[in-house]
Order: C-alpha cells, then structure tokens, then sequence
C-alpha cells in the first residue's frame, strides 16, 4: 500500500507532457495551421459545392456537372463573360490613366501644391463604395440625377445628358473610386526614377509631352503593367457598383450572377460556385502575370549606386493647368459625392436642389438615423469586427513573417504563398465559400459574427502579411542571437524584441485593415443574420428600402468618422516615428 501510494505521488510529481513542449513550436504550429485552415477550406469547399445540385428540406444534394454545364455552355455565358471582362479592362484603363496622369503630375512636374494634392487624393480610398456608387446615382441618373437636370433646366431640352445605369457608367463610377490605387502606384514607380534620361531629352529640344510618352512611360513599363493588372482584378470582384447599376438594366457580370444565384429558391449554390471557380480563376491568373512582372521590374530600373535628387520638370505657366487638373479631379471624385450625399440628408424626401428645397432643410433624417433600432448594434459589430480582424490577423502574420524570414523552416516560402492565397479569393466568392462550409459543417458559428470574423481575417490577411513582411526584413538576426546568448527564451525574445521592432508595419497594417474591414460589404452580404448586420450592411438595405435620405445621413456621419479616424491616425503614426500610417 505504501509503495502504491510513492507511485502515484511521483506520477504527479512527473512534469506533464504539456510542460515539455517548446513554446516556440506550439505558437509556429498553430499559426501555419490557422493560416492552413483560413486559406485552404474556402478553396475547398468552393470546389465541392460546384459540383453538386442544391440541397431542400425534400431532397438531399447530388454529384452534377450540370453546374458547369449551366456556367459555360449557354450563350448568357458569353454575354456574362463578355461583360465582366469589358467591365474590368474599361475600369483598369480608365483608372490607370486618370491615375498615372495625376501621379505624373505630383511627381515630374513643378506644380504647385502637389503636397496638398497628394494628401487631398487618398481621401476617395476611405469612402465606401456602396456610398460613392449612391452618390453618383443621385449625380447621374437619368431621373433624379442633379447633374441631368440642371444640364435640361439651362439648355430647355429633355434630352438625358448623362446614364449612370450603363456599362459606361460603371466603368465611370469603378474607374473614378480606383484612380487614388492607380495613382498612389504610379507615384511610387515615378518617384523611384532617376530623372537624368528625362533632362537630357529636354536639353535636347523634346517637349515636355515627348518625354513622357518616349522616356517616362517606357521606364516605368513594368509599373504599367502591374498596375492595370491590378486595376482589372480589383474591378471585376467589385460588387457594389454592378449590383447598384447594372441589375437594375439587366447588366451583368460574374459577382452579380452570384448574387442572384444565391438569392434563387432554392438558392443556386452549385452555379454560384461555378461562377466563383471562373472569377477565381481570371484573378488568380491576372495577379500571377502581375507577381511575374515585379519580379522583373529590376530590367528597366534606372537607380544605381551613385545618389541622385529628382528636379521636376518645368512648365511654365501651364503648371496652373495642372493645378486645376488636380482642383477638377478633387471636385469630381470628392467635393461632388459628398455635397450631394449632404443635401439629400437634410430634406425628409429626397428632392432636387432648388430655391424652395432650402426652405425645407432638416436634420429629421439624421434623428431617425440615430433612433434606428439596429444601428447602435451594427456600430458595435463593425468596431468589434474590425477591431478583432486587425489585431489577430497582425498578430498571427507576425509569427508567419518571423517563420519565412528568419527561419529555415522547410518549406517556408510555401508558407508564404499559402498566407497569400487569399488575394485571389473576390470578396464575394470568398463570402459563398465561407458560406458553404459552415452550413455543412455545424459547429454554431454561421449566423454569428464569428463567421464574418473568419471571412474578415481570411480576406485581408495577405495585406498584413505584407506590412510585417517589409518590417521583418529589417531587422538583423544579431539582436535575437543575443538575446538568446543571455539566458531569454524565444517567447521572452519574441514579445521583447522582435514585435517592439515591428512596430511600425504592425501599426500601419493595423490602422490600414481596421479601415477597409469597417467598410467591407461584398464578402458580408452572404453572411450577415438578423443581429450580426455591421454598417456597411444597414447602408445597403436602406437602399434597398428606398429609405434615400437615411441613407445619405448615415453614409455623411460615416464618412466623417473614417475621415477622423484616418487623421487620427496619422497624427499617431507621426508621433509614433510612423512615416506611412
């Protein structure tokens, strides 16, 4: 009895499996399997569901390839195709070239006020899309359009000047809310240019525009390319601006097909995903050529070891006109949307501006707003949502970063393609897949926002991955030697020294997704529940109520909340030693 009872005392004196385990491999392990999981299961499940018919209460769902048969056999196919690619290159090159023209501009020329005007062009970046794509619907259409009616009261015509419900006008509108992407990459291809080729060529006797079209553009060829193929996958996922313009006239391209076929009864999950395959495929294919094309950017570069100090070019009194380029661009793409978003706020019904509308101003829209009975709780939800995505998606891209940088982890590289498997994943698709496997899957997470937590980290867990990426490659691998020569574990070494050092990509990835996440509606509109609705979903069903004048009440204070926010932070970042936050 004695010694049965020394056998148990040393059993529970023996240290536990868990206390052998090395901190380090647990935290590595669970990270490569959570970005596993985030990145794989989507794929996945998109995958399996295509080939499958939809699942009723009365029948169960089958093996198909009827799905596909639907997706590509039909002439509405092509027409699908023919406007989604019409769509995306309209929208690519229309953004590229307002952007690059800009960019041009700030960087090559003596402008004034370029500082200003660089600031001034990223405030489009904040707005919602679902907000700028109602603005111009209250700009543009051919019934209510402020814009159209104004032109018909000065000419005395009834002629309909401007048709935001066309591919024109989605091209427009997509193209217009992605210039500041296009602009912001063409500055940095134009700011890393050694300018001495370009005032040789106007010693030489060529004009300003000569220099730009046979010197500066073919320098930055590679920028080119890389940018439109970055413009055109960003246009074709775009939901809001198809949704909101082209239904209506019968318009569509593949992310409103999916809508539509998820909205079906029963809904068409099989053809969505098919769908979703063929979005998928066309945004994996573009971002590969545009991987391919950074890759070799190193040909045309220009920047050698000897210093250099750009000189913008001089144009003489027509560097006014591009000032008020700049002044015209800020007026369409800013001042325009959001007076317009403004006015309608302040009328119970939406009206025309006149002089009898100004006798009717109020701010009931914007009580009723506040009185909304869900909004306290859709704010509350995209705080947390937001708040949370941020802060685990840097987190967990922290510890992947460290992995692919600092270790030699076989198969490491692989890890950072699998964390960056997500761009090619459109908002949309990614919300149908996500869809799919957890309502095959019950484990009490669809219909929460643990499922839009999932969908926000997976979607935008590639852009922290970059911030941390940059910021881990500065730091030397001397300063986790040493302080594993004193003694420090690698969780001491880890919190003390290597996350202090990332400070600043983590700072700047954490604001950067806080904004996008708070104002992400395509991979949230197949997964909100009565009770998991966040902002961008009450805009949309406003709209969808017709309730217009709440709407615009409620995008003004949004837009002035993120616009707060992002000055906010700024002004943090700066005092934090953050030149990019």
């Amino acid at each position: 009895m004695e010694a049965a009872g020394r056998l148990s005392t040393s059993w529970l004196a023996r240290p536990g499996w868990w206390h052998r385990l090395d901190l380090k491999w647990v935290v590595i392990g669970l990270s490569i399997a959570l970005v596993a999981w985030l990145a794989l299961v989507p794929l996945f499940f998109l995958l399996w569901q295509s080939f499958f018919t939809p699942q009723t209460a009365a029948k169960a769902a089958q093996f198909t390839l009827g799905n596909y048969a639907s997706a590509y056999s039909s002439f509405e196919t092509l027409r699908l195709l023919a406007n989604s690619l019409q769509f995306g290159a309209g929208t690519a090159v229309f953004a590229f070239l307002l952007g690059a023209f800009l960019a041009w501009i700030n960087e090559r020329t003596n402008t004034p006020f370029k500082s200003l005007f660089f600031a001034l062009s990223l405030i489009p970046l904040v707005i919602p899309n679902i907000l700028f794509t109602v603005s111009w619907i209250l700009l543009a259409s051919p019934k209510i359009g402020i814009l159209n009616l104004a032109l018909q009261h000065w000419f005395g015509t009834t002629m309909v000047f401007f048709n935001i419900y066309s591919m024109t006008g989605m091209i427009w509108v997509d193209g217009l809310h992605y210039s500041p992407m296009a602009f912001l990459l063409m500055t940095a291809a134009f700011r890393s240019m050694d300018p001495c080729l370009e005032e040789s060529a106007l010693m030489s006797g060529a004009t300003v525009l000569q220099v730009a079209r046979r010197i500066t553009l073919r320098l930055a060829w590679p920028a080119v390319l890389a940018s439109l193929l970055i413009l055109f996958v960003r246009a074709i996922e775009s939901f809001e601006v198809p949704a909101l313009l082209g239904l209506p006239v019968g318009i569509e391209v593949y992310t409103s097909a999916i809508f539509q076929a998820i909205r079906q009864y029963p809904s068409q999950t099989g053809l969505a995903s098919a769908f979703g395959v063929t979005l998928l495929v066309i945004a994996g294919v573009g971002l590969y050529f545009q991987s391919r094309l950074s890759t070799r950017g190193s040909r045309y570069s220009t920047v050698t070891g000897k210093g250099f100090r750009p000189r913008p070019m001089n144009l003489g009194p027509w560097r006014y006109a591009t000032a008020a380029v700049f002044v015209l661009y800020l007026a369409v793409v800013v001042v325009l949307p959001f007076l317009v978003l403004l006015w309608s706020s302040l009328h119970k019904y939406y009206s025309v501006p006149s002089a009898g509308a100004l006798q009717n101003l109020t701010l009931q829209p914007y009580r009723t707003v506040l009185e909304f009975p869900g909004l306290a709780r859709a704010v509350w939800n995209s705080v947390l949502l937001s708040l949370g995505a941020a802060t685990l998606i840097m987190l967990v891209t922290a510890v992947i970063s460290w992995i692919v940088v600092k270790t030699r982890l076989p198969g490491r590289v692989w890890l950072d393609h699998l964390a960056s498997l997500p761009l090619v994943f459109p908002g949309l698709v990614l919300g149908l897949s996500i869809m799919i496997f957890y309502l095959n899957f019950r484990i009490g997470v669809y219909g929460t926002l643990w499922i839009m937590l999932i969908a926000y980290v997976t979607r935008f867990l590639p852009y922290g991955l970059r911030y941390n990426m940059t910021s881990m490659m500065q730091i030397h691998k001397e300063l986790e030697e040493s302080a594993a020569m004193s003694g420090a574990g690698w969780g001491s070494t880890f919190r003390r020294i290597v996350l202090p050092l990332l400070k600043p990509g983590l700072i700047a990835g954490w604001i950067y997704i806080v904004i996008v996440s708070i104002r992400e509606l395509s991979s949230s509109i197949l997964l909100y529940s009565p009770g998991s609705e966040v902002v961008s979903i009450v805009i949309w069903e406003l709209w969808q109520n017709g309730q217009y004048v709440e709407l615009s009440a409620l995008g003004v204070m949004f837009i002035i909340v993120l616009l707060a926010f992002v000055m906010l932070a700024q002004w943090a970042g700066s005092k934090m030693g953050i030149k990019e936050a």
